[in-house]
Formats: structure tokens, C-alpha cells, sequence
């Protein structure tokens, strides 16, 4: 079981499977987790230390929320702005517990990231996970963007395996959105007994662009969506049953479609694909307020979209233009000005002083 509540102290446990290890947080003081460098309060640290948070009413009454992100250094902005956002907006925020996962080949101490983490949120509760690319490395094949060829992007493939079997179901979150609701209502909704993940899907979309004509000139790989009303889903935000993952063994059916792709290539578009190929028309269908994708546009890293009609809980910079990159080249897109309030990176905020 996960000790959620405890002192503060740093355990180190061995994931034999995944060849993956963790590094646990629980709250304490600032002090206890202040390095040599005094990275706490510093400018050295980049970031500023985010407000505190605490529960509101009857919130000991709800469960722990569990929500799993990817750490990398290109993204890691985006990831604390995410948190930030999190925190900011639910009425519960001591309620909930961050899995980070971090490559190992890139930040080879995690604990590093720990105490960064720490103090930026000193009263966070997380645990950072060292991710082995060599996992699925072999199975990735070239997409059209080099970043989708990142073993980190696949991560998400091995959150049942990655995170202790005592947590039954977890958020998935990438690292470029803000959450502008509660977040409650999203670990709230519940999955049909058919299905092991919900999302927003997007039944008007082509479906067929997402794969070569390889792949729909074999009848035994498009056979797969026989029968099924196969609509696209964006894996960025995902609600996923560990339960019912690992019971389905889906870790090793996506894998399976990775390999064909090695040999066949019957997709472009990196981890996404494969996903669709074992969940497509099996996804709970959650609101789209939830996943107000394509902000960061297409494959033009200045290619600004528009916000879609309706209401908003969740927005997502999905695309290669990034809201950080875009503020600090000096050429935002307006939607980028929506995520700004939730940066913490300290020469960004001093510069709007």
C-alpha cells in the first residue's frame, strides 16, 4: 500500500518489471527537503514557490484523486503549470497524489527532481518513478514529429505496471494543459463495466487518415474495427482503470500493434494509433469540456487555433507550439495568455512586473 500520510522521509523501491525506480514524497517542512545549493526561495531554483492550498469542507470524506504525468526536462515548465492548475482550482487539493514518471537515461536521479519539486510545492504529495527507455525503445518506429518518438510518450503504456497495484485507477494528464475546474468531477465520472478507459471522443473526425493504406488493405488488421462504432479520442487526457488494464493485458496489446507497425507501417502519428487500435469504439465517452485540444495548432509552431464553443474544464496545448515557448519568443497566441497565470517560472513572472 502507499503510505500517504506519514513523515517525511525518501524511499527507494525497485520496479523488477519495468526495471523502473521511485522516489516517494510526503509533506513536511521546506527545510526538510532544501538541498546543499539552497535551491529552496533562490533564483537558481527558476521557479517560485506556488501558494498553499488547503481542503475545504467534507473533503476527508472523498478518496485520494491519483494523477499520473510524464517529467521531462523540454516539458517540465508545462508540467508545473498543469500542477499548479490543478491545485489552484479543486476544492480538495490535499486529497490529491501525483505519479510522476521521469526517463532514466535523461534525469538518472530522480531525486534531484524531488527536491525541485519540493520547492515549488513543499506540501505536495507525489512519488517520481525512473522510467527505462530500453522498454519500449525497440518498438518505436519514426513518426512525422521527432518529439512523438520520445520512449517517454509511451509511458502511458506502462502506468499499470509503473504505479503500485494498491492504486486502482488513475487521471492520466499530459504535460501541456491547465485544469480551470475542479478536478473532482473528472476523477468522479464513472466507466461503463465494458470499458477499461473514458475520454473525449470525436466520432465526426476521419478516422481512416490515422492509418495507411497497409493497414486498411489487410483484412486482418482493420478487421479489428468490425462492428465497432471506432471514434479518435486524444490519449493526452484519459480517466484508465489499473484494474481492468492489467486483467486485459493491454500493455502487451498495444505492444503487439507496435510491432506490426515496425515491420508493416501502417501508422504515422506515434503512440497514439495503437491506442486507437485496442480501444477505438470502447472508450467511456467523457465531456469534451474536458479536453479542449489542438491549441498548440498543427505542425507550424506558430499556428494559433481558436477555442471551441461550449464550456471549459480542461485546456491542452496538444501540437508542436507550446504556450511557454510561444511567451517567451515574444509571439503568443491569445489563447497562450489563458495559460500564463499558472506559470511559475520566476523570470517569466518577474518580466510581468
Amino acid at each position: 500500500m502507499l503510505p500517504y500520510k506519514s513523515v517525511a522521509f525518501l524511499l527507494i523501491v525497485p520496479l523488477f518489471i519495468l526495471s523502473t525506480y521511485a522516489i516517494r514524497s510526503v509533506p513536511g517542512t521546506p527545510s526538510d527537503f532544501a538541498p546543499k545549493n539552497k535551491l529552496h526561495g533562490s533564483k537558481t531554483s527558476g521557479y517560485i514557490e506556488a501558494e498553499e492550498y488547503r481542503n475545504g469542507e467534507k473533503c476527508g470524506e472523498l478518496d485520494t484523486i491519483h494523477i499520473a504525468m510524464t517529467l521531462d526536462l523540454k516539458y517540465f515548465r508545462g508540467s508545473i503549470a498543469a500542477v499548479h492548475s490543478i491545485l489552484k482550482h479543486t476544492s480538495c487539493p490535499e486529497n490529491v497524489y501525483f505519479h510522476f514518471i521521469a526517463s532514466k537515461s535523461k534525469i538518472p536521479k530522480p531525486e534531484d527532481l524531488q527536491t525541485i519539486i519540493k520547492t515549488i510545492f513543499p506540501s505536495l504529495e507525489f512519488i517520481v518513478y525512473g522510467f527505462d527507455d530500453n522498454l519500449v525503445k525497440n518498438l518505436i518506429s519514426n513518426s512525422i514529429r521527432e518529439a512523438l518518438e520520445d520512449p517517454l510518450n509511451y509511458a502511458r503504456i506502462y502506468l499499470a505496471d509503473i504505479i503500485d497495484t494498491s492504486v486502482s485507477r488513475v487521471i492520466y494528464l499530459d504535460s501541456d494543459i491547465i485544469v480551470v475546474d475542479d478536478i473532482q468531477k473528472l476523477w468522479s465520472i464513472s466507466l461503463s463495466e465494458s470499458t477499461t478507459i473514458g475520454a473525449p471522443v470525436y466520432c465526426h473526425a476521419n478516422f481512416t487518415k490515422y492509418f495507411t493504406d497497409n493497414f486498411w488493405n489487410n483484412p486482418d488488421h482493420s478487421r479489428v474495427f468490425q462492428g465497432k462504432k471506432a471514434c479518435y479520442f486524444n490519449t493526452g487526457v484519459m480517466v484508465m482503470d489499473l484494474v481492468k488494464w492489467r486483467k486485459g493485458d493491454y500493455r502487451n496489446r498495444i505492444e503487439k500493434w507496435m510491432e506490426i507497425q515496425k515491420e508493416e507501417r501502417i501508422y504515422e502519428l506515434g503512440s497514439l494509433p495503437p491506442f486507437l487500435l485496442v480501444f477505438g469504439g470502447e472508450v467511456t465517452a467523457i465531456d469534451h469540456r474536458w479536453n479542449q485540444h489542438g491549441l498548440g495548432g498543427n505542425n507550424v509552431v506558430h499556428s494559433c487555433r481558436s477555442l471551441h464553443p461550449g464550456p471549459i474544464s480542461l485546456l491542452h496545448w496538444s501540437g508542436k507550439g507550446k504556450p511557454w515557448v510561444r511567451l517567451d519568443g515574444g509571439k503568443p497566441c491569445p489563447v497562450d495568455y489563458l495559460w500564463a497565470p499558472y506559470d511559475l517560472f520566476r523570470h517569466f513572472r518577474e518580466e510581468l512586473r
